[in-house]
């Protein structure tokens, strides 16, 4: 009976997420109540308090069933350790998008995370953890770089944080676009493609020169001789 009574507290559980994946969808996430929600699933208020908080406890409850996909497994890869760093650069990348094109389910999540929620009030703690996320994902992303330009796999001078930058922006852009528009998204196996252009043209930059440091100007004296120019004094 307790075994019984268990499934169906999970069931129930699964069934206000599912609702309130259909609701925040449709109607945002801002202009929908824990009402809202109820009457979707099937289910009484009292129901929904006693799984979660409140909304924002839902909402990341509901991202949690999903990985977000600067979280999973092929993002943490650290480029650092690796002996081929470039190529696992590559394969962080690779999978985050793969991630997204592959599982329907997340999409639908990443479209609410992105398009449907003002992170105000009760949900910027939300916002809080995807900007760690986000700022874990560039960070290993601008090591993993660094150690590629030691390593000579990139071109000499090449800025590594600009490049991070970049290549972060260009993911966390096609994950929005892809999640807005799924009918745009190329298939699974072409996300190794998408990246792989951004990383030929890095390949491609020109050595950069090393900038030397300025050297102070200096005039001549009345006699023909150089001295170096005295710093002004500035007036009081």
């Amino acid at each position: 009976m307790a075994r019984r009574t268990k499934d169906e507290a999970v069931e129930t559980r699964n069934q206000i997420l599912d609702a309130a994946e259909r609701v925040f969808s449709t109607r945002g996430v801002s202009r929908t109540s824990l009402a809202d929600i109820a009457v979707a699933a099937s289910v009484t208020r009292g129901a929904i308090y006693w799984h979660f908080k409140d909304k924002a406890d839902l909402f990341c409850e509901m991202v949690a069933r999903v990985t977000m996909p600067m979280e999973d497994a092929p993002c943490q890869i650290n480029p650092v350790l690796e002996t081929d760093p470039l190529a696992s650069v590559r394969a962080m990348l690779t999978g985050i998008l793969q991630r997204t094109s592959g599982d329907v389910q997340a999409r639908r999540v990443f479209h609410i995370v992105f398009h449907k929620c003002e992170y105000v009030d009760e949900m910027e703690p939300v916002w809080k953890r995807f900007s760690e996320m986000q700022a874990g994902c560039l960070s290993r992303l601008e090591r993993g770089l660094a150690r590629a330009l030691k390593l000579g796999q990139l071109p000499a001078g090449l800025d590594v944080r600009r490049t991070a930058l970049g290549l972060h922006a260009l993911v966390d852009g096609l994950i929005s676009n892809w999640a807005k528009d799924p009918e745009h998204m190329p298939p699974e196996s072409d996300a190794g493609r998408v990246i792989d252009v951004f990383i030929d043209g890095i390949l491609h930059v020109p050595p950069q020169p090393v900038a030397k440091p300025a050297l102070r100007r200096a005039h001549k004296t009345p006699r023909g001789k150089v001295a170096k120019t005295a710093p002004r004094r500035r007036r009081a």
